[in-house]
């Protein structure tokens, strides 16, 4: 039905409210950046509207350190544009905030935590290759 997946990787030992707010913003930056992935509104029984939500499944894996740093890197060498969340952004409060400390750190020494993106089934499959499912 899709020929893309809209994936979003974990690093596995995080806190249980740690991925939960790695995985709910990583979701708003693909959604807002990739026409086409939010649906129309949805309609309640009562006629009360609510916001649309992706209109496709969202995959959530989980990996190591290492694994999320293969992730990061095989998506930058194909060109496909991702979310990315680093440990140090957990320090912050507020958008600004975040985005100075993520421009402190190149790929090569950012402490990633969560990436997500939404790319062709069998780039997605390649660029998240060794990450799985969580338990």
């Amino acid at each position: 039905m899709f020929d893309t997946k809209f994936v979003i990787v974990v690093r596995e030992d995080l806190a249980q409210w740690q991925k939960l707010n790695v995985t709910a913003f990583l979701a708003t930056g693909v959604a807002g950046a990739a026409e086409g992935v939010l649906g129309e509104d949805y309609r309640d029984g009562a006629g009360n509207v609510y916001h649309p939500i992706s209109a496709q499944p969202i995959i959530v894996l989980c990996g190591d350190g290492d694994t999320l740093k293969k992730v990061q890197t095989r998506a930058l060498e194909r060109g496909v544009p991702a979310a990315l969340y680093i440990e140090e952004m957990f320090s912050t409060g507020h958008d600004a905030a975040n985005r100075a400390v993520f421009a402190e750190f190149s790929p090569e020494d950012a402490k990633v935590v969560g990436i997500a993106f939404r790319a062709e089934k069998k780039i997605a499959d390649k660029i998240t290759k060794g990450a799985k499912m969580h338990p």
